[in-house]
């Protein structure tokens, strides 16, 4: 394999040039100075202090900008990866230095689990979430992060809870104690977000929010009258160093950081294949881009970094601003470092609600309206689905939540891989194609022949399913002489459905039933030469298409009959 593979950096800069220069320094000084105010607020969201939010979009992006290969994502703290640090990392400790020492090591561990898992081309696990889970829990944990953030609106003291009910339950508790100047505030910049994020989109208005906000409490001394402020911002780079975890905290940890892994990896390669659908002019790497997010995270954590991915809002913002490769990356790091260098003072002023407020705008978009609405009209399996995620982790958390949605989607997939579709094909009036007899009323079964197509690829979890509903199917017919098994659909074979086909061969032969088999593919057939079963059934029973199989039927049907009328005849002479 070429260097490029592991290093996509160089696919595009040795043909770096000044208009791809150009592009990249306006979109990487746009998500630079977006970054700011989320880092610090998805900092918050995690239960840390806001600077850590800074470290987390400082390292991470350039590693990911040199081993990435989107040249559009934008790498950093994101909320939906914040709330699932801050709701496990919560459960195992209450003190402050050991709370942030459990966060670092956790962006060690998921990133370790996602190189891993791109060295040994894994990713396809992740396909094991269905689309109507992912969705309901997105949009469940959306409300969690939201609810999460109402004490700072509310300017009240809640206890950190994952529980919606438990968030209802203080804040009913505290309702009389809300500091209004502080709402005001919350509510007033929720509104300023959302006008910049509808009519004003090529302004960065978290930033606009924050830098206003800033200035007129540093003015009006709103800090004096009860608004909170973040106060001391620690200044200079982040120290190099891995904090030290007590091994018996590492599996639990890790239980936290695998959920994490996955739900990130999936958030970045959505939304890196949306963009790159547009773009053409590149490749994405599944396995590479886990090998990368994987790389962001491990050396990231040397560096003070929680876990982070790619964010959805902010890859949009980057490709809209103009983004051309990974420098745009690269830019939008160096816009926080300078930060960190030097302009960690200016953010004493800036009140908590402000940070509340940036992260309720933003996951606002994340709670999905149109996909329940569509899968009640089209799939009310998979609306289930999504409902009972969305139920579930509004109501246990989002580490049960995930984990339930998990194994809802294994349990859709086992369950439809056990109770394939089986259709019943009759032939179309004047042409020589068979079709569903259900979808089409025009098509219509050759007497005497029973003609099943099995949608799925026919194996041990199946087998007995199939047997079954074939047999349901003959019960239902009377003078059944033949069955054509179409195997057109049928992608693989293993030995269990083999041995249940010739269980169903030698019943058949008792009740004088003949089965063909048409349209198998090159991989079945090879399956079936293998086991035995060709010279089992005869090599006479194997067609290429159904109406050849059915113009083999009727022609032995022809010559029964004529043998039939010579004995009859013959017997007739003799008497």
């Amino acid at each position: 394999m070429s260097i490029k593979n592991y290093l996509p950096v160089l696919n595009w800069i040795n043909k770096y040039n000044s208009l791809d220069f150009k592009g990249d320094l306006v979109a990487g000084i746009t998500v630079g100075v977006m970054l700011i105010p989320q880092g610090m607020a998805y900092s918050m969201l995690a239960g840390l202090p806001p600077i850590y939010g800074l470290y987390a979009s400082t390292i991470p992006l350039i590693i990911y900008a040199l081993l990435g290969t989107s040249r559009q994502l934008a790498v950093g703290p994101v909320a939906m990866v914040s709330l699932l640090v801050a709701s496990g990392v919560s459960v195992l400790t209450s003190d402050p230095s050991e709370y942030l020492a459990y966060a670092i090591f956790l962006a060690l561990l998921v990133g370790i689990i996602q190189f891993l898992m791109g060295a040994f081309k894994l990713g396809f696990m992740v396909n094991f979430l269905s689309h109507p889970v992912i969705s309901g829990f997105t949009s469940a944990a959306a409300i969690i992060i939201g609810f999460s953030q109402i004490k700072h609106l509310l300017g009240v003291e809640i206890p950190r809870t994952q529980f919606i009910h438990d968030t209802l339950y203080e804040v009913g508790k505290s309702i009389t104690t809300v500091h209004t100047p502080t709402l005001i505030l919350g509510i007033g910049s929720i509104v300023f977000l959302l006008i910049f994020k509808k009519y004003l989109k090529k302004i960065p208005g978290p930033m606009v929010v924050v830098a206003l906000s800033v200035l007129l409490t540093w003015l009006f001394g709103w800090d004096q009258i009860g608004i909170k402020i973040l106060k001391d911002v620690p200044a200079g780079l982040p120290s190099i160093g891995i904090p030290s975890v007590s091994l018996d905290k590492i599996g639990a940890l890790f239980s936290i950081a695998l959920p994490i892994a996955l739900i990130g990896y999936m958030e970045s390669i959505a939304v890196a294949k949306a963009i790159q659908s547009r773009k053409k002019n590149y490749q994405l790497n599944a396995n590479q881009e886990l090998i990368a997010l994987g790389m962001a995270n491990i050396v990231g954590s040397f560096f003070h970094s929680f876990p982070t991915t790619g964010g959805f809002s902010r890859t949009a913002v980057n490709e809209q601003a103009g983004a051309r490769t990974g420098m745009a990356s690269m830019i939008s790091a160096i816009i926080i470092l300078l930060t960190l260098l030097f302009l960690t003072s200016l953010f004493y002023f800036l009140p908590k609600a402000i940070l509340a407020a940036v992260i309720m705008v933003a996951v606002f978009g994340l709670i999905d309206i149109k996909e329940p609405k569509q899968l009640w009209k089209s799939d009310r399996r998979d609306f289930v689905l999504l409902l009972i995620t969305f139920i579930l982790t509004l109501t246990t958390g989002v580490e049960v939540g995930i984990l339930i949605g998990v194994l809802l989607s294994l349990s859709m997939v086992i369950y439809r891989a056990a109770y394939p579709h089986i259709a019943v094909l009759g032939k179309l009036n004047h042409v020589n194609l068979y079709r569903n007899i259900k979808r089409f009323s025009n098509a219509e079964e050759i007497p005497g022949a029973l003609i099943v197509r099995v949608d799925a690829q026919m194996f041990f979890a199946n087998a007995s399913y199939i047997h079954d509903a074939i047999n349901d199917l003959l019960e239902e017919r009377k003078g059944i002489k033949l069955i054509i098994l179409s195997a057109e659909s049928v992608s693989a074979i293993d030995s269990s459905a083999i041995h249940m086909v010739k269980d169903l061969i030698n019943e058949l032969r008792l009740q004088k039933i003949d089965l063909y088999l048409a349209g198998a593919t090159g991989p079945v057939r090879d399956s079936l030469h293998q086991s035995g079963i060709v010279e089992f059934m005869g090599p006479n029973h194997f067609f290429n298409f159904v109406d050849e199989a059915v113009q083999w039927f009727n022609q032995e049907n022809e010559l029964h009959l004529r043998e039939d009328e010579k004995k009859i005849a013959l017997q007739t002479n003799l008497k």
